[in-house]
C-alpha cells in the first residue's frame, strides 16, 4: 500500500497540475494602422503620415496599412513628399476616400492614385486635379498676352499631367482619365471611378474595406503578395503632440499672428527698455513664427510689404508728418498681408477679417502706444539721482566750503567752492553718497540793448 501511494502522488501531482493550467494564449490580432487625411494637405499633415508610414515600416511591420481620406487638395511640395514615402514602402498602403459625401479632390487624387490600392465610399468624389494656379482650359483670359507667363503655365500643367500619368501606369489605372482629371479638372463619382478602373473595390467603411481585401494580391516592388487579414483588426493612430504642435502653428493665421507678437513684443522692449517680459515673448513668437513660415509657401514681396508697412508707422509714431507715414503704412502692411501666403488653396490663405482686425490694431498699437512710450523718454526724470543732479536747493545759513541745504524739504549736507548766503538759491551739480556739491544759481542773462 505504501508502494501504491508512492507511485500514485506524483501520477497524481502531473494529473492535477495540467488541469490547473491555464489554456494556451490565443495569438494576438493583426493591428492594421488607420491613419487619417482630413481636411487641407500641409505640412502638419505630411509629417504625421511620413513618421506614421516609417514606424509601420521599420518597426511595427503590420501586413497593410490603411490611408482614409477626405480633402480639397493642399501643397504641392507636401503632397509630393506624402507619395514619395507611400511609393517606397515595403508595406501596401490602402487609400479610403471616405466617410459618404468626402472627396478626393487636387492633391487627394495624387495620393489616391500613389497608393497600391485605391478604394471609395459610395456618395465620395475625386478630381478636379489642376494645379489651382493654371487656367482650365477656355477659361482663359483673352487680354492675357504675356507669353513667359503661358509657357511657365504650360510647363507646371504638363509636369503635373506627366506625374499623375506615370502613377497611373505603376498601379494600372486608367491614365486617360487621369490625364484628364489634371487638364480639365474632371471628376468621378465613386460607382464611376470603379466602372472607369480608376479604382479597385467599393467599401463603406474601413472595416469594410479590410474584409475585401483578404486575399487580394498587390505587387510591390517586382512581387505579387496575397494579403492575409482575417485575424487582422484596425487600430486608428492619431497625430501625437508634435504633429498638432506643427499643425496648429503651420496655420497661416497662427503663423501671421504670432510673427506680429514677435515684431511688436521686440520694438516695445525697444521703446521700454524693463525686465526684458516683452522682448523675450517677441523673441520666442518670432522665432516660432519663423520655423513655420519656412514650412508655407511664403510669398517674400508680400513680407517685404508688410515690414515695410510696420516700419511706416513706427515712423509716423516718432515724426509726425499730418498722415502721410501712417496712411501709406497702413495700405502696405494690408496689401503685405494679402500676398504674404503664395498660394490659391481658400485653406492656407489669410482671413481677410484677421487682417482688417490686425490692421486696426496695429495702427493703434504703433501710433498711440508707441508714440507715447517714445514721448516719454523726453519726460524730466523725478526720482532717484538723475532728479536731484541739476535740482535747485536753498542754503539754511551762511557757509565757505561746507554746510547745509533744504532740497524737496528735506536737509541735505553740502559743499561749494565759493561763499553762499542764507536764503541763496543754488543749483546741485554732483552727488557723493549723502553729500550734494552746489553751485550759486547764474543770473540769466538779459538784453540791454549795448550789443547786437
Amino acid at each position: 500500500m505504501a508502494l501504491s501511494f508512492i507511485i500514485l502522488s506524483p501520477l497524481t501531482l502531473v494529473i492535477g497540475s495540467a488541469l490547473a493550467a491555464p489554456p494556451a494564449s490565443q495569438p494576438s490580432a493583426v493591428q492594421i494602422p488607420v491613419l487619417e487625411i482630413n481636411g487641407a494637405i500641409g505640412p502638419a499633415m505630411s509629417d504625421y503620415l511620413l513618421s506614421e508610414i516609417n514606424l509601420a515600416n521599420e518597426v511595427s511591420k503590420p501586413p497593410l496599412i490603411m490611408l482614409v481620406m477626405d480633402t480639397p487638395g493642399g501643397l504641392s511640395s507636401s503632397l509630393r513628399d506624402i507619395n514619395q514615402r507611400i511609393l517606397s514602402s515595403t508595406i501596401p498602403i490602402a487609400c479610403l476616400v471616405y466617410p459618404s459625401g468626402a472627396r478626393a479632390a487636387s492633391a487627394g487624387t495624387y495620393i489616391l492614385y500613389a497608393c497600391h490600392i485605391a478604394a471609395m465610399a459610395p456618395a465620395t468624389t475625386l478630381g478636379a486635379a489642376t494645379p489651382v494656379k493654371i487656367s482650365i482650359t477656355g477659361d482663359k483670359d483673352d487680354n492675357d498676352d504675356n507669353p513667359k507667363s503661358d509657357a511657365m503655365e504650360q510647363k507646371v500643367l504638363n509636369d503635373a499631367i506627366a506625374y499623375i500619368r506615370s502613377l497611373a501606369q505603376l498601379r494600372g489605372r486608367n491614365a486617360q482619365w487621369a490625364e484628364l482629371a489634371v487638364k480639365e479638372a474632371a471628376t468621378l463619382t465613386a460607382e464611376e471611378a470603379l466602372e472607369k478602373q480608376v479604382i479597385d473595390v467599393l467599401a463603406a467603411t474601413p472595416l469594410e474595406l479590410l474584409k475585401r481585401l483578404e486575399g487580394h494580391r498587390v505587387k510591390i516592388g517586382e512581387q505579387q503578395q496575397q494579403l492575409h487579414l482575417a485575424q487582422a483588426r484596425l487600430e486608428f493612430r492619431q497625430p501625437d503632440w508634435r504633429n498638432r504642435f506643427i499643425g496648429t502653428i503651420t496655420n497661416p493665421n497662427i503663423a501671421y499672428i504670432l510673427m506680429l507678437i514677435g515684431v511688436y513684443g521686440l520694438l516695445l522692449e525697444f521703446y521700454s527698455p524693463g525686465i526684458g517680459i516683452a522682448g523675450i515673448t517677441g523673441a520666442i513668437a518670432l522665432l516660432i513664427a519663423l520655423y513655420a513660415f519656412q514650412m508655407l509657401p511664403l510669398n517674400y514681396a508680400g513680407l517685404g510689404l508688410l515690414l515695410l508697412g510696420i516700419g511706416l508707422l513706427v515712423v509716423e509714431s516718432l515724426q509726425p508728418s499730418f498722415g502721410i507715414f501712417g496712411f501709406g503704412g497702413i495700405v502696405a502692411f494690408i496689401i503685405g498681408s494679402v500676398f504674404l501666403i503664395d498660394t490659391e488653396q481658400p485653406e492656407l490663405k489669410l482671413d481677410p477679417l484677421l487682417i482688417t482686425g490686425v490692421a486696426t490694431v496695429s495702427g493703434i498699437f504703433v501710433l498711440v502706444i508707441l508714440g507715447y512710450l517714445w514721448r516719454a523718454q523726453g519726460n524730466r526724470i523725478v526720482s532717484g539721482q538723475e532728479a536731484i543732479i541739476g535740482a535747485y536747493a536753498i542754503v539754511e545759513h551762511d557757509f565757505d566750503g561746507h554746510g547745509f541745504v533744504e532740497l524737496a524739504g528735506e536737509r541735505w549736507a553740502a559743499v561749494s567752492q565759493q561763499p553762499l548766503k542764507q536764503g541763496e538759491s543754488v543749483v546741485v551739480v554732483q552727488m557723493d553718497g549723502l553729500t550734494l556739491t552746489v553751485a550759486a544759481e547764474q543770473p540769466k542773462e538779459t538784453y540791454d540793448g549795448s550789443h547786437l
